[in-house]
């Protein structure tokens, strides 16, 4: 087992010999008796866990020394040694060498060997502690340039993608005006159902990328719950009617804070889901309620249960496990673009079997 590395500077030769037979078998053991000899000790090796000076010689005093050590090893830890109980001596050790202890001569060789494992434990775990730090540094280092990472992605999607895209659909939708085929007609509208959902799939993903790095704009006001069904679109609408569906209010809360065009977006995903597995004839409830200061509005769906490994995976951007592909819509960012849009309100989402179907739960602030 490699020994820890031990410096000891002081004027009497024997004082050095001493605690060199005393401490060498458990630290490797340098020993100076001028200052020169104990910078070159220092010098050659860096990794010096503890520094121990004598206060009163001829060339330096002890709390000089251990003040000039602090700029080439901050991290060991020292020790004044002091044939005198001088007060001054003691506090300006503390205060300008950042000694750990002080031993006054002549020492115990119990309590000095005890004070000096106690001392080898502090060096190790300032060194583990400062080891961590930079790995934490480093951490946040990745993190800043994900996050850089993530800034220029969305731009490139914002720009790359949704520029030709943006032609496609402008074109397709002036061939729409001209004469056309059935078969030109048909192709033409393939062209458009497919641009327009890419184009979904890329506003979803953007969303996403926003809120991750704490870039979504929030335009917040009072929304009346009451009125809440004018929020729906209409291929919502459509798809209960085309189930045979009914929509019931029970808003307990009748106010909400929160952007209007991201409540839309959370109101809609969410009762799409509940629509689409929600049983033919069956009730979709829509509740609201506060607990505290928060308001949560829920909707209500009968229909089958989803399973705790789904539950566990619905949440997660970009999934595309063919399970949660079922429970949702797209690429299965449905309701991960709700819960994204809940966080950026501080608020955030929650999935429950109920007792007859699925309950989703929006929890604002």
């Amino acid at each position: 087992m490699e020994r820890p590395k031990l410096l000891y500077i002081d004027d009497e030769i024997d004082n050095l010999d001493a605690l060199e037979r005393l401490l060498r078998r458990k630290f490797e053991f340098f020993k100076a008796s001028v200052p020169q000899d104990a910078f070159n000790h220092l010098d050659q090796h860096p990794d010096i866990a503890i520094i121990i000076s004598d206060q009163r010689m001829p060339l330096i005093t002890g709390v000089e020394f251990l003040e000039k050590s602090i700029d080439t090893h901050p991290d060991s830890i020292r020790i004044l040694l002091t044939g005198y109980t001088d007060i001054e001596s003691v506090i300006e050790a503390v205060n300008k060498g950042q000694i750990y202890k002080y031993i006054t001569k002549p020492w115990d060789p119990v309590d000095l060997l005890k004070s000096l494992e106690n001392a080898y434990e502090k060096f190790s775990l300032r060194k583990e502690l400062k080891s961590k730090n930079q790995a934490l540094e480093k951490a946040l280092f990745d993190l800043q340039s994900l996050d850089k990472t993530k800034s220029q992605f969305m731009i490139l999607i914002n720009h790359e993608l949704k520029t030709p895209l943006t032609s496609i659909l402008s074109f397709a939708g002036l061939l729409k005006e001209t004469s056309l085929t059935d078969e030109q007609n048909l192709f033409t509208d393939r062209i458009l159902k497919s641009s327009e959902k890419l184009k979904n799939i890329i506003d979803d993903v953007l969303l996403i990328v926003k809120g991750e790095l704490g870039q979504i704009n929030l335009n917040i006001s009072t929304i009346n719950l009451e009125t809440c069904l004018n929020y729906i679109n209409e291929d919502i609408q459509l798809m209960i009617g085309a189930k045979s569906q009914a929509l019931s209010l029970h808003l307990n809360a009748t106010t909400v804070n929160s952007d209007p065009i991201l409540f839309r977006i959370i109101l809609n995903r969410a009762l799409h889901n509940a629509t689409k597995f929600g049983l033919p004839g069956s009730d979709l409830k829509i509740n609201s309620y506060k607990i505290g200061q928060r308001t949560i509005l829920e909707i209500q769906n009968k229909g089958p249960h989803i399973s705790k490994a789904i539950l566990d995976k619905i949440l997660k951007p970009f999934t595309l496990d063919e399970n949660v592909m079922n429970h949702s819509v797209g690429m299965g960012l449905g309701l991960t673009i709700c819960q994204t849009i809940l966080k950026a309100h501080q608020g955030f989402l929650e999935i429950e079997n109920s007792e007859n179907g699925v309950t989703v739960r929006f929890i604002f602030p």
